[in-house]
């Protein structure tokens, strides 16, 4: 009877260890860079309120992200700063966009998360006195700034592109004649503000917001179209159904609190 006894419990313990093995699942969400604090704090109350699951975060920038989830990476959600990054891995986008016909995208599951800002930013000592875009614009025709801006495959780096077109400036001549500096995602254009390495820059207002930075002037829709973050499960995922029910976690009013804390708005 013991020797029965001892059978049994070995076996009920090995099967608790079974189900506890398969309830443990590590959800890989790929998000843009300026996604950073937010999502980390909604980290911490979902693995709270969701036992087993455990999130790990890829933050970069958008076009980085694509890149690698191109190659093969493992990723079960993608959230972009940018619609086009998206649209690069959606079999469903323009093909003028979707250049590769990547198929990539589960489609029932792509939505607009969030909205953000673009903003022109100064370091704290302001030290050409810059107040507005109509500054920036007479600061880069005089020759007197050094400016800090996304590269162009990343989309603040598109989105200034946009402004630089919207007052008809030139950002090859502007680079060449050594006013532009550049970096790869916002969070590098984030520290060369703050650390006053340049006299300007364009980030989004969420980044400001959490580096603490001097906001001087909002660009406009019309300027450089509004800022959408859309998000999908991919269809690579390995675990598409913690994917999704995350995903519409971060459509509930407890994450959109969150967001909204740094200037993110739930897109209407």
């Amino acid at each position: 009877m013991k020797r029965i006894t001892g059978v049994l419990i070995g076996v009920l313990f090995a099967c608790v260890l079974t189900a506890c093995g398969k309830s443990e699942e590590e959800l890989i969400v790929f998000a843009a860079a300026s996604m950073t604090e937010t999502l980390t704090e909604i980290k911490e109350s979902y693995e709270e309120e969701h036992p087993g699951i455990t999130i790990i975060y890829n933050f970069d920038s958008s076009g980085t992200l694509k890149t690698q989830i191109q190659e093969g990476a493992d990723c079960d959600v993608f959230i972009s700063a940018g619609q086009k990054q998206m649209d690069q891995l959606d079999i469903n986008a323009d093909k003028s966009v979707n250049t590769e016909g990547l198929d990539f995208v589960d489609q029932g599951s792509r939505i607009d998360l969030l909205e953000n800002r673009v903003t022109l930013c100064v370091p704290g000592n302001n030290p050409k006195g810059i107040q507005s875009f109509d500054d920036l614009y007479n600061a880069l025709n005089n020759g007197d700034i050094l400016f800090c801006m996304g590269n162009e495959d990343v989309p603040i780096g598109q989105y200034t592109g946009k402004i630089f077109d919207h007052y008809g400036l030139n950002e090859t001549e502007l680079a060449g004649s050594g006013l532009i500096t550049y970096g790869s995602n916002v969070k590098e254009i984030t520290t060369q503000i703050s650390e006053g390495a340049a006299d300007a820059g364009v980030i989004y207002c969420t980044d400001a917001y959490s580096a603490g930075i001097t906001i001087v002037d909002y660009a406009t829709p019309e300027m450089c179209g509004q800022v959408i973050y859309p998000a999908a499960v991919l269809k690579t995922a390995k675990h598409y159904d913690a994917a999704k029910e995350f995903l519409d976690y971060l459509t509930t009013d407890d994450a959109i609190k969150v967001f909204e804390k740094v200037g993110f708005s739930a897109v209407k």
